[in-house]
């Protein structure tokens, strides 16, 4: 039973991290617009505007990915019963997997890819079933 609630726990936090993920992404566009004439809805239009794109334009996908897999991996953390640090990093594990792919589809700047490679999925993952603890009381 253990073993499937911890499935189960993945599941639920890569779905939930993803919703995050997503949400992130469509709201980056009216908290930082995109330069004029710039389409960002495909990988031809970021390619074609890449030039364009400024540091700022990185923060929402940067957010996108460490506060989707953050939220992912503390839901999944909290689902299990057993193995809570072990379904986080898993939850986190596979949104690098899709990191590493995202990367080789999508045009960006090389700083920025290993920036998001590196500190935006497995620290993130350890920090959200970190966050997932029980709280001592202190009483």
């Amino acid at each position: 039973m253990s073993i499937l609630r911890t499935v189960l726990a993945i599941i639920v936090g890569l779905l939930v991290g993803s919703a995050v993920n997503m949400g992130l992404i469509l709201i980056s566009g009216q908290v930082i617009p995109p330069p004029p004439g710039a389409d960002m809805t495909t990988a031809e239009g970021i390619r074609a505007a890449l030039p364009m794109l400024e540091p700022r334009h990185y923060l929402f996908p940067f957010l996108a990915h460490a506060l989707g897999t953050l939220v992912g991996a503390f839901v999944a953390a909290r689902i299990a019963l057993r193995h809570k640090r072990v379904a986080a990093m898993i939850v986190g594990l596979l949104f690098l997997v899709g990191g590493i792919m995202a990367a080789r589809m999508i045009p960006a700047p090389t700083w920025f890819i290993a920036l998001d490679l590196i500190c935006a999925y497995l620290p993130f993952a350890w920090l959200g079933q970190l966050l997932a603890r029980p709280r001592d009381s202190g009483s």
